[in-house]
């Protein structure tokens, strides 16, 4: 189920209301009083949202409520817009003499009728927002819960260093390249350490597994400690996992004792550690572990696996890894390994087998998604039932729900709000299609996503540093246009684009012409992407909902 992100549109509907024209409007209408009560109410429950959105997977009630607080905020922000073009059209009849020239005191609507029908719908949003702000109470939110370490949701998940080789294909270059840099290059800052990058279920872990357990890397070093970080880059629980993994003893101590501990474990020793799964982009918090991992002999090294660029950035230092898709070919052995383990090849429907390699067209290169597909067709053996999974454009599949969606779902629930917004909006944009940045970017303005918190920087400026933010992330990959300096449009990942349509729900959609074109009801952002069908015919069909803003 999509998550529902409430934060931003409440933040840029604050924004709204705090604006000159709003104020002007207020008093002008008799209308101020209840727009001020409306905006006191949405920043009180404003500073509660980022608790809410985190707590809502776990909790469907307070994603209900979200939901009610998210219908009211457009409600708000389509009353505001209603002002604005009012006040656009007052001021162009004035322009225009319609209203003589003597009048220019203001440019806000002077209709009585008009300012009357603004202050009843203020007062019926006012109402609703109050029933909500008092059901807030029973979800004992808390105030901007901000910090990784007071975040109760956080799991750890735990991976291990052993692999099982055979079961590998397509990485012994990649391999190779990071043994190299591990065994033949010596770091000019003490500590060296290499980033491998990537997009989720690419085999970032995988590699380090290879690397960690090869012979050429195990004589090299005394000391080897593999170490799950996830989200939460708490110093004193990698501290006590690095302990931990070097002895049967169980380190519950202070911070300061296992520093002290650490110092007799590691101190003299050439060691390889590898934190696996790294978010934190805090170089403050990897100083100070990098500080204490100095201890180490002269080629000590550290392995890191990231999603993220910037990560890669603040901790590596040599270039980044930035792990690529397998080929098709190797993608289609990891598939074949699953799909046909009950018999042999040359055993099965030769159809299967064309089918087959046809589904691993829809991998990408991610060798997460050849497993799990060849593992859902183990069992399947009519020709009907791989074609059906052949012909989806969409991943809607439970088993691929369960096990692909959540590990890319991942790099989703550690974005700020306002870029949660942003990407989710790109499910509006046709598969396999080059995005260019500055139609993006404008898209992103119209909608409101884009606010400057300095008013002297410009939008597409703020806008450039949502796209290089989702680039460094791994959810957008650089575009095909690109020179090697100037960066002009981008692609998304198959993979990563369903996953844009899954969590944005019923909120984003597109309408195909080949099909039955509908909008859904709850449709706020809907794309129409023409085929072969009379385009003006076909808009002109359309039943449009009234939650609809933008076609």
């Amino acid at each position: 189920m999509a998550d529902v992100v409430a934060s931003s549109l409440v933040r840029l509907v604050c924004d709204k209301m705090g604006t000159k024209l709003m104020k002007e409007f207020g008093l002008l209408s008799g209308a101020d009083k209840e727009l001020k009560k409306l905006k006191g109410i949405l920043e009180m429950i404003r500073d509660v949202l980022d608790d809410a959105e985190v707590r809502q997977e776990k909790d469907k009630a307070l994603r209900g409520w979200l939901k009610k607080l998210k219908d009211v905020a457009f409600e708000i922000d389509d009353l505001l817009d209603d002002v604005a073009i009012e006040s656009v059209k007052s001021e162009n009849n004035r322009k225009n003499g319609i209203i003589g020239k003597v009048c220019k005191l203001s440019s806000l609507p002077n209709s009585v009728k008009f300012k009357y029908a603004i202050a009843h719908r203020a007062k019926g949003i006012r109402e609703k927002l109050d029933e909500i702000a008092i059901e807030r109470s029973k979800f004992h939110l808390q105030v901007k819960m901000t910090t990784e370490s007071n975040r109760e949701d956080i799991v750890i998940r735990e991976s291990s260093s052993f692999v099982d080789e055979s079961e590998i294909y397509g990485r012994e270059e990649d391999k190779e390249k990071i043994i190299d840099s591990l065994v033949n290059t010596e770091s000019k800052n003490g500590l060296g350490v290499v980033a491998i990058v990537g997009m989720g279920g690419l085999g970032k872990t995988t590699i380090a597994k290879l690397v960690f357990n090869n012979e050429t890397v195990r004589n090299h070093f005394d000391q080897f400690i593999w170490v799950s970080v996830n989200e939460n880059f708490d110093i004193r629980r990698i501290i006590k996992n690095i302990l931990e993994s070097t002895s049967t003893t169980n380190f519950d101590l202070s911070l300061e004792l296992l520093q002290c501990k650490l110092k007799e474990r590691l101190g003299g020793r050439r060691f390889l550690l590898v934190p696996d799964d790294v978010w934190n982009e805090n170089t403050e918090k990897w100083d100070n572990l990098r500080g204490l991992l100095t201890i180490g002999a002269q080629g000590s090294k550290v392995i890191v696996t990231s999603r993220s660029t910037r990560v890669a950035s603040i901790m590596g230092t040599v270039e980044p890894y930035i792990l690529a898709g397998l080929s098709e070919e190797d993608c289609w052995l990891l598939f074949e390994r699953r799909a046909f383990t009950l018999a042999t090849t040359s055993d099965t429907n030769s159809n299967l087998v064309a089918i087959g390699k046809q589904i691993v067209k829809k991998c990408g290169g991610v060798p997460l998604a050849a497993k799990v597909l060849g593992s859902l067709m183990r069992f399947k053996r009519k020709e009907s039932e791989w074609l059906a999974i052949r012909d989806n454009d969409t991943w809607n599949i439970s088993i691929v729900e369960n096990e692909i969606l959540p590990s890319l779902r991942l790099s989703y629930v550690n974005l700020p709000s306002h870029l949660k917004q942003c990407f989710a909006y790109c499910a509006l944009f046709p598969k396999n299609e080059r995005i260019w940045i500055s139609d993006l970017i404008q898209l992103w303005i119209a909608e409101g996503f884009i606010q400057s918190s300095d008013n002297r920087a410009e939008l597409k400026d703020v806008g450039m540093g949502f796209v290089e933010e989702l680039l460094s992330r791994s959810l957008f990959q650089v575009g095909p246009m690109y020179d090697g300096e100037t960066i002009s449009c981008i692609k998304i990942h198959d993979l990563v684009h369903d996953m844009a349509s899954y969590v944005a729900g019923e909120e984003c959609s597109t309408i195909d012409t080949d099909g039955i074109i509908t909008i859904k009801e709850n449709t706020r952002y809907s794309s129409f992407i023409w085929k072969n069908s009379p385009l003006f015919g076909s808009i002109y069909s359309l039943g449009i909902p009234t939650k609809l803003r933008t076609l």
